[in-house]
């Protein structure tokens, strides 16, 4: 059987995942450079408006590992459900003329971050074959790098133009494009299988002769074909 070429794509979803990683990381490090504005716009102390990033690191470290274990019992609706949570909290800040309303924006936002990276590290490399997760790994965490890179000059730019509420707008609207392609594909309205290539070559056990993949299902996999003693269109489990 000829082996895949190195220079095949990685599953358009990963690519979608990193594009969601981006602007969750211009959100958590854009307030430095809007707390100015913050402040002028909702008649706060310079202070008071930059608490908002630590509020959000806090929401961070607060939230990975209590969301990691949530994401891990629901696996198929914890995405969307994170996802659709950081698009709200930017929503919700981006209209608000309160700024409590607004610190708890932040904070929720920063949960549903934690909660939606724990979820799609685990993610991403299930979507490949063994030899590519690392790469998979390395677009969506370099979502990170270009938010530092450009993502946080970009939203800076933006807030000078058109206001700091612009940019809460640009990073709810960045997220869309992953909150529907989780949705859509972790509720299970697809029939493709998210089961890792390197399951083709797992055995089942002896206990069952026929496992299931309990996995969720996610674009840009397809189903397992299992040993001659499986039936050929048995998806086989996933490690990872």
């Amino acid at each position: 059987m000829p082996r895949p070429s190195r220079h095949h794509p990685l599953p358009f979803f990963v690519h979608v995942l990193g594009l969601a990683v981006f602007a969750q990381g211009t959100s958590e490090f854009m307030l430095s450079g809007l707390a100015p504005d913050i402040s002028r716009d909702l008649s706060v102390p310079a202070g008071a408006a930059a608490s908002l990033t630590s509020a959000y690191a806090v929401g961070m470290i607060i939230g990975a590992p209590l969301m990691a274990v949530t994401g891990a019992h629901r696996p198929r609706l914890a995405p969307a459900v994170f996802l659709a949570a950081f698009v709200a909290a930017h929503a919700v800040g981006a209209v608000t003329a309160d700024f409590a309303v607004l610190f708890c924006t932040r904070v929720v936002a920063a949960v549903a971050n934690a909660g939606f990276l724990a979820v799609a590290l685990s993610m991403a490399p299930a979507l490949v074959a063994p030899e590519r997760r690392a790469r998979a790994t390395a677009v969506l965490l370099s979502g990170v790098t270009l938010a530092c890179v450009a993502g946080v000059p970009a939203g800076a730019l933006l807030a000078e133009r058109y206001g700091w509420r612009a940019t809460f707008w640009a990073v709810g609207v960045l997220c869309l494009p992953a909150l529907v392609l989780v949705f859509r594909y972790g509720s299970g309205r697809s029939g493709v299988s998210c089961c890792s290539r390197s399951s083709r070559t797992a055995r089942p056990s002896r206990r069952s002769p026929i496992s299931v993949c309990s996995a969720p299902r996610w674009p840009g996999c397809r189903v397992a074909r299992s040993p001659r003693s499986w039936p050929s269109s048995a998806p086989v489990p996933f490690s990872g």
